[in-house]
């Protein structure tokens, strides 16, 4: 019989997930409610640093579902490239203390051809509206357990739905 193992950082990212989809069905509220529709979407561009290990340019996608004035909930998903070649995958909260100033907190993993890394990111941006699209600078730190932190920073452009 073959014993199926998952380690820890593993596990919690599967916690992650299913809290978040748990969330998202025990707080989510009427669209009426919100002054933007709660789903939002948006593509980035960027450059990601990380010190020894490299850096490069770096695009990626972001989702949110907004599950309060205060609270949305959603996924990150970039790629690096360069000499980093690496795929980033997170589950994020997105706490908005203001209408434009948001902090980004949530777990991940980074996948590259060599190896996998339990990621803990840790960012700003700030979401200027315009026409009906966002626009939105944004700084993230990403630690890496046991490897060091990289420095993602970039523009979003995106819109509600």
């Amino acid at each position: 019989m073959k014993t199926i193992r998952l380690n820890s950082h593993r596990l919690a990212l599967m916690y992650g997930f299913l809290l978040l989809i748990l969330s998202v069905q025990a707080f989510s509220t009427n669209a009426s409610e919100h002054e933007h529709s709660p789903n939002h979407i948006s593509l980035f561009i960027g450059h990601t640093d990380f010190s020894e290990h490299g850096n490069g340019e770096t695009v990626g996608i972001d989702y949110e579902y907004r599950v309060s004035p205060l609270l949305g909930l959603g996924s990150v998903v970039e790629y690096a490239f360069g000499s980093l070649d690496a795929l980033t995958a997170l589950a994020v909260a997105d706490i908005h203390l203001t209408d434009q100033f948001i902090i980004q907190v949530g777990p991940g993993y980074e996948y590259t051809s060599e190896h996998e890394f339990f990621v803990s990111r840790l960012g700003a941006l700030y979401e200027f509206r315009y026409s009906g699209y966002t626009f939105s600078p944004q700084f993230h730190f990403d630690y890496h357990e046991g490897v060091g932190s990289s420095k993602v920073a970039g523009l979003a452009v995106g819109f509600d739905f």
